[in-house]
């Protein structure tokens, strides 16, 4: 049976000129039925140059106009109008994607199939840059990983692809770069946290998706290729450091948060070294600044209430999922491999048993 899905893409400064027509085809020529599926642009930071480029080019999707550039905003702002349009299933995907066919029907699939899942994500590949890659395509996200300290990063990344059978579920997040999910599930946790801006928000969503109950799986059937580069997200570093406190202060209960205290501050000093060293010092102080005005703490905790009310799994089942590891590529170093991982991966399993 189709159900009505709203597929919600995000345009920022100049992504859709790079990125839209290749990605507008892809989704032109999905499987699933035509008369089932609306798409819905938000003009993120809008001008008139770039409404005027969406209508030309994607003249049949449904063009939502913002002027502040918060990214989660903009999605709420998408998912809200499938909502109200009547979309049963919403689908988040990044604009520098390419989809192939099976892709959409794919991912509904994965929730008709698993009704006690509220959240499904795609099998996320990298985007091919030569003709061996072509043949033999790498993976960007088999499902994400939560550091207990904060730090989120993709699963078997650059690894080659395989075959992955049946619906796995995900301890950690859904990429927010393609996942489903129910509309229902959305309004209960009430979509993503706008003060998150951008970064860490498909990490936040999916823990409170996983604590009012919902399980996270993959459709691994479900394939989309991602022109993934990581250095627009090292431009965006205010965000991911700012974010990894915020998750850590909006969703940890005070004694995992005094547990994990010692850590923290060891590898906030050595983040606030490698920002002198890096010369983003600046931006670890705006991080800093932040923290020190008492208003974001009366937003935090008024999350924290919200987070409190839809809970019905302890935090601390979710907490045993976390990594005590970061194993990611592209910030692969000796003493990340060889001090800190062991160190910090240590002292969680030790966590792991207090709680």
């Amino acid at each position: 049976m189709s159900r009505l899905v709203g597929i919600i893409l995000v345009n920022y400064q100049d992504y859709a000129v790079r990125f839209l027509k290749p990605c507008r085809d892809s989704l032109h020529a999905q499987t699933y039925p035509v008369d089932q599926r609306r798409i819905y642009i938000v003009d993120n930071g809008t001008t008139a140059e770039s409404a005027q480029y969406l209508k030309d080019n994607y003249p049949e999707a449904i063009i939502l106009s913002r002027a502040d550039g918060n990214y989660t905003a903009a999605n709420n702002c998408g998912f809200n109008q499938a909502i109200a349009d009547g979309c049963k299933y919403l689908v988040s995907v990044n604009m520098d994607t390419v989809a192939e066919k099976t892709w959409l029907q794919e991912l509904v699939a994965a929730l008709d199939n698993n009704p006690t899942a509220g959240v499904a994500q795609s099998k996320i590949l990298l985007w091919p840059r030569d003709e061996t890659e072509r043949e033999k395509p790498r993976v960007n996200s088999l499902g994400n990983v939560i550091h207990f300290l904060g730090f989120g990063f993709t699963s078997s990344y650059g690894e080659p692809d395989r075959e992955v059978k049946g619906y796995p579920e995900i301890r950690g997040y859904a990429s927010g770069c393609s996942f489903i999910i129910r509309a229902e599930a959305w309004q209960k946790i009430g979509g993503y946290d706008e003060e998150y801006y951008m970064y860490h928000d498909d990490l936040a969503l999916s823990l409170k998706a996983r604590l009012a109950g919902y399980k996270i799986i993959l459709a691994p059937r479900s394939i989309i290729f991602h022109k993934y580069e990581f250095s627009r997200s090292t431009r965006m570093l205010y965000y991911m450091e700012r974010n990894r406190y915020l998750t850590l202060l909006t969703f940890y209960p005070t004694y995992l948060f005094i547990l994990v205290g010692l850590p923290a501050v060891i590898m906030d000093l050595g983040m606030l070294a490698y920002s002198i060293f890096n010369r983003w010092f600046l931006t670890e102080l705006k991080v800093y600044s932040y923290f020190c005005r008492p208003g974001n703490y009366v937003k935090i905790q008024t999350a924290r209430q919200k987070i409190k009310t839809l809970s019905v799994v302890p935090f601390s089942q979710l907490a045993r999922d976390f990594s005590g590891k970061i194993e990611f590529q592209e910030i692969a170093n000796p003493v990340l491999k060889y001090l800190v991982n062991p160190f910090f991966n240590l002292y969680w399993q030790i966590i792991k048993r207090i709680i």
